[in-house]
């Protein structure tokens, strides 16, 4: 039941559409341009670079709060698998940005609300994912690529950590663990499967343009 708990404190959390509300404060629903999504990458491209950020930090910090609001109330009775908690409800963040029922469950791809995830497990995870985003959208300057890959990369260190022993978890604990991050995986590479196929067929929006991603 604990589980469930922190998805839906996560989903409520997530329910925060960062983009869509800074636009309607401008007079804009942001679902009507660019790609249609509410995520920051389109906030860049169709509201400039100041919504882009707003949108950015909104959504990647929803997903802390609900992330510390777990630890706050499941510490004292569930100390011992408080990183699974936490991942739940970073989960759950993730799905209220991506399927925000108010907004008949059309909202962002969950990168930011990820990132947020990413910041709340571990600084310095958090920040060689965000270099490895840096360096390879500098590059390509393919946003959807650089994301893609820092989630996975997410995962992968989140494993390397776990069987180090870093969450303190047993390994039935640690393997569901990892299941819920995979879900972080899966659920970016679906986001962003029109991307993906843009990318293979070499069509994919580099940044800077304000075509459709």
């Amino acid at each position: 039941m604990e589980r469930v708990i922190c998805l839906v404190i996560g989903y409520v959390f997530g329910l925060l559409q960062t983009g869509y509300l800074y636009g309607k404060m401008k007079g804009i629903d942001i679902r009507k341009h660019g790609s249609g999504n509410a995520g920051s990458t389109n906030a860049l491209r169709t509201m400039g670079l100041k919504a882009g950020i707003i949108t950015l930090l909104g959504d990647c910090f929803k997903c802390v709060a609900a992330v510390a609001i777990v630890r706050l109330l499941f510490r004292p009775s569930y100390e011992d698998i408080l990183p699974l908690l936490s991942f739940y409800a970073g989960f759950g963040a993730v799905l209220g940005h991506n399927y925000p029922f108010y907004l008949k469950f059309k909202g962002g791809k969950g990168i930011a609300a990820t990132a947020g995830m990413m910041l709340a497990t571990d600084v310095r995870m958090a920040a060689l994912c965000l270099f490895v985003f840096v360096v390879i959208v500098a590059v390509t300057r393919y946003v959807s690529l650089g994301s893609l890959t820092v989630t996975a990369l997410f995962l992968a260190e989140i494993v390397v950590a776990g069987q180090m022993g870093e969450f303190g978890m047993t390994q039935v604990r640690l393997l569901e663990m990892y299941g819920v991050g995979l879900l972080f995986v899966f659920s970016a590479f679906f986001q962003h499967r029109a991307n993906i196929k843009r990318l293979r067929e070499g069509t994919e929006n580099k940044i800077g343009t304000k075509k459709k991603e």
